[in-house]
């Protein structure tokens, strides 16, 4: 299980900007909840003594019980459309021993872990017509199941992974080619079909929110009022912010306009409270994990560590990327956290153990 490793070959600068953003995530937290503040240490204390164990845990070893966590994957997300607990209209969480547990978030890393060691196998017949369908058809049992919750946005995250990783797997640029081909105008054409006024993909509210994107100034003060209040919470941060758990009245985060500040919002309690500096150094840290993830993708020694770290990299940043463009308003309304920041520990631990993984490929990695 633990191998002996060079203690050099420990990627520290990942481990620092993980914690760097997670630390800056119980501040955030704390101030826009202060009752969370605990629940939010603790998490980070748990999901770091969790990415320390699973960095010197040897991930071929977790790669071969790759079936049980697509099964696994499976059950979790069929216990939320039976026994789930409903909150704003969605089902997505399930009760377990008295621990909340979303599974949509658990879905991220277990189809990671799960194709990584799928594509590895099959790797020579990869290519070919039938195992590029069989891949998509095991994808496409979770995915359905999250979008059902519903959860268009969690749904979006993993397709994007996927994508990731047949990519990271060495797939034919014929077939990605092809893919490409049929995808654009899929897409195209099942946008134009969430516009109609009768159509049945998309649930109410969530075509509401698209609806609200495309009409900022006559929805700025219902379904976009949340957007709206948060560009105007980071815009009065300006350069450095009013300061930490500030009393100012005219603060935003004070006067509890934005809902959901401590989870989907959490960027803009960053923006009004540390301003212009503050966000950028989320959005920089954010970044530099990425990059780090993919530079430990490309010194990975196998297939399967090439497609952790890349799809690990792909979901952080991703994620990161739509959650700040729901924020500042160049998205329609998501509802995704912010990685290793907002309140949630589902997320919170997921994102560490993800990292943890990350960091054992590169132990093993090849120097290059």
């Amino acid at each position: 299980m633990f191998t002996k490793y060079r203690l050099r070959q420990y990627d520290f600068k990942l481990v620092i900007f993980v914690l760097a953003l997670a630390v800056i995530g119980i501040m955030a937290v704390s101030s826009a909840d202060e009752s969370l503040y605990h629940r939010q240490m603790w998490g980070v204390i748990g999901g770091t003594v969790i990415m320390v164990i699973l960095s010197l845990f040897d991930y071929n070893l977790i790669l071969k019980f790759y079936w049980f966590y697509y099964i696994a994957n499976i059950i979790l997300l069929l216990m939320v459309i039976f026994w789930g607990e409903e909150t704003n209209g969605a089902q997505r969480w399930i009760n377990i021993a008295g621990i909340r547990f979303q599974p949509s978030e658990s879905a991220k890393l277990l189809i990671i872990l799960f194709f990584a060691m799928f594509i590895m196998k099959h790797e020579e017949e990869f290519s070919s017509f039938i195992y590029v369908l069989l891949s998509i058809v095991l994808f496409a049992v979770p995915a359905a199941l999250v979008y059902s919750q519903p959860d268009l946005s969690t749904t979006v995250i993993i397709c994007i992974i996927f994508a990731v990783i047949v990519f990271a797997g060495n797939l034919s640029f014929r077939v990605i080619s092809a893919v490409v081909a049929v995808a654009l105008p899929v897409f195209l054409i099942i946008l134009y079909l969430i516009m109609q006024p009768d159509q049945t993909i998309v649930s109410d509210y969530q075509k509401n929110r698209i609806m609200a994107f495309f009409n900022k100034e006559d929805t700025a003060n219902d379904a976009g009022y949340q957007q709206t209040y948060s560009v105007m919470a980071i815009g009065s941060g300006q350069l450095s912010g009013k300061g930490f758990r500030n009393n100012e009245i005219y603060s935003v985060k004070n006067a509890d306009f934005i809902a959901e500040q401590q989870t989907d919002f959490i960027f803009a309690v960053i923006g009004e409270e540390f301003g212009f500096i503050g966000t950028c150094s989320v959005i920089i840290l954010i970044f530099l994990i990425s990059i780090e993830c993919f530079m430990v993708s490309h010194r990975a020694s196998n297939t399967a560590g090439r497609i952790i770290a890349a799809g690990t990299g792909a979901a952080l940043g991703f994620q990161s990327f739509i959650n700040i463009g729901v924020v500042t308003y160049i998205l329609p309304n998501t509802g995704l956290p912010l990685p290793f920041v907002s309140y949630g520990l589902t997320s919170l631990i997921v994102s560490f153990a993800s990292i943890g993984v990350v960091l054992n490929v590169g132990l093993q990695s090849e120097p290059k």
